[in-house]
């Protein structure tokens, strides 16, 4: 099984994690699968996967990979990413959107 750093050292890779508001598990999980489709559709992208904590349902986390940072940054100003930035208040417990920027080491 192989990842994308394992040949390629120098992608950029992010992991974000969030937890879902009170109540609002099932309408985060959504709004997060919709970012899928179009976040594959652009420049620089590697990989964009969503996971779901199996001790809290309420947690999800992305694992992604870019070309470079520049190309992160153009993803978060996209309308998808916007929009959805605009929700974090509604959608997300106190703790808000955490986006960890990491090179792979080992």
């Amino acid at each position: 099984m192989t990842t994308p750093t394992d040949d390629r050292r120098d992608l950029l890779t992010v992991i974000a994690f969030m937890k879902a508001a009170p109540g609002k598990r099932d309408e985060l999980k959504a709004a997060l699968e919709a970012l899928i489709e179009p976040t594959g559709q652009e420049a620089g992208y590697v990989n964009y996967d969503l996971h779901q904590s199996v001790e809290d349902p309420d947690r999800f986390f992305f694992y992604e990979n870019w070309e470079s940072g520049e190309h992160l940054d153009a993803h978060l100003a996209t309308p998808h990413l916007v929009d959805f930035a605009a929700r974090i208040p509604e959608l997300l417990d106190e703790s808000g959107l955490s986006v960890n920027r990491v090179q792979r080491i080992a």
